[in-house]
């Protein structure tokens, strides 16, 4: 699945060029969800960082793979210092394993 980057000003995703990612997803059942007032929160304090988007970056209802609000992939908390996503980038984290599409996120926190 790709996720659209929407948040560049944190550690998570500062040093990373691209603004659109392919990341693994083994979630089952499992989607984002919220009631419309914490949605509302999220949004004005910029803490929704990605959304599941097609390889061009089209945030659209057919590119959100499990019904996630909104195409939501990812969420910060206030401080944006902690990441709860969806996605799992350490799938593909090395080539040895399947890709290293994940590695830029990692490498962005270490930097």
């Amino acid at each position: 699945m790709f996720v659209k980057i929407n948040n560049k000003q944190n550690v998570y995703f500062r040093n990373i060029d691209n603004n659109i990612l392919e990341f693994h997803i083994a979630h089952n059942e499992g989607n984002y969800f919220t009631d419309k007032t914490h949605l509302k929160e999220l949004e004005d304090n910029d803490l929704i960082p990605i959304k599941y988007c097609d390889e061009k970056g089209d945030i659209t209802n057919l590119s959100n793979p499990n019904g996630s609000l909104n195409n939501i992939a990812g969420i910060f908390n206030k401080n944006k210092n902690v990441l709860g996503m969806m996605p799992h980038p350490e799938r593909m984290s090395d080539k040895i394993c399947s890709d290293d599409s994940g590695l830029p996120l990692f490498l962005s926190l270490m930097n």
